[in-house]
């Protein structure tokens, strides 16, 4: 018995001395410096590794991707067609198609899920909420996720049957998202807008804010291109409608199957007019532009 008792003695005197050794290898493996920094010490003490943030990539590396999207940008992507230069927005808006080659060209797949949706029958209200999720295919992980939201009660919306339209909102919440996905996702969010919903001023300005802008007073006096923009628009703005530019919104309105009634709809609210004939040349303009991309997905 007491042989044992003295090999269990034995036992337990090797389990506490493994335990001691144990709890001293991690103190002294990971210590806290006096920064606040966390130091991993391995097993040769003349080693120390420091965990701290850092670039993944070079600055030449990141040089090169920037120059690389800017190229495909001006090489690659069409005027009116990938993103629009709406007028007095200080970057162009990035359009679906556009959103789509930039999708492709960065190697991501695509998916979208609705994460809320309101359909009221009766009040006849339709919202939707979807989100975009971006993955690489290279390494299957998600590179950005992106939200966009539409209902009938939009103003580019109101005027028309929202019964008519559910299809459309949906689409329009799923495009948003993926702008919005692949503005973050490809970093070009410094090139491009959201989307011209996110930018859509009214032109209608009362004749104090055109003045203003005609002196060059804005928010940026000391850029000349700024005040050379204000100064333009401002000039413009007495200029009447051309016959050109009446032949084109009609063309417009005729290709796109506009209602005539929405067409006034929307003179109204943006420049307060509801006949093309009133607009002023820089109004004109603006309108075919708006037009182009008007309930475009």
């Amino acid at each position: 018995m007491s042989n044992l008792k003295s090999k269990l003695a034995q036992k337990f005197e090797m389990i506490q001395a493994n335990s001691t050794t144990s709890t001293n290898y991690i103190s002294d493996t990971v210590k806290e410096a006096p920064d606040n920094i966390i130091v991993l010490s391995p097993q040769n003490k003349n080693e120390a590794v420091s965990i701290i943030p850092d670039f993944v990539v070079s600055l030449e590396q990141a040089k090169q991707r920037i120059s690389m999207l800017q190229r495909f940008v001006k090489e690659m992507m069409i005027p009116g067609i990938d993103y629009g230069l709406i007028p007095r927005c200080d970057k162009p808006t990035l359009f679906k198609s556009g959103a789509e080659k930039l999708t492709d060209i960065s190697g991501f797949s695509k998916q979208f899920e609705v994460n809320n949706r309101i359909e009221d029958w009766d009040k006849v209200l339709f919202h939707y909420e979807v989100k975009a999720i971006l993955t690489n295919k290279r390494t299957g992980l998600i590179e950005a996720e992106g939200l966009g939201c539409c209902n009938n009660r939009e103003r580019k919306y109101k005027f028309q049957d929202g019964f008519s339209i559910i299809n459309t909102i949906l689409k329009m919440a799923k495009k948003r998202a993926l702008v919005d996905a692949v503005l973050s996702a490809t970093r070009s969010s410094g090139m491009f807008t959201q989307d011209i919903e996110d930018t859509d001023n009214n032109y209608a300005q009362s004749s104090k804010d055109l003045s203003t802008q005609s002196t060059g007073k804005t928010n940026n006096s000391n850029d000349n291109s700024n005040e050379i923009t204000s100064n333009v628009y401002a000039s413009q703005a007495n200029v009447k409608i051309t016959k050109e530019q009446q032949t084109k919104l009609v063309s417009i309105m005729n290709e796109r199957k506009l209602l005539v009634e929405d067409i006034r709809m929307i003179m109204n609210q943006r420049y307060q007019v509801t006949e093309s004939k009133y607009l002023s040349s820089e109004q004109a303009d603006d309108f075919i532009e708006y037009l182009k991309v008007y309930n475009v997905l």
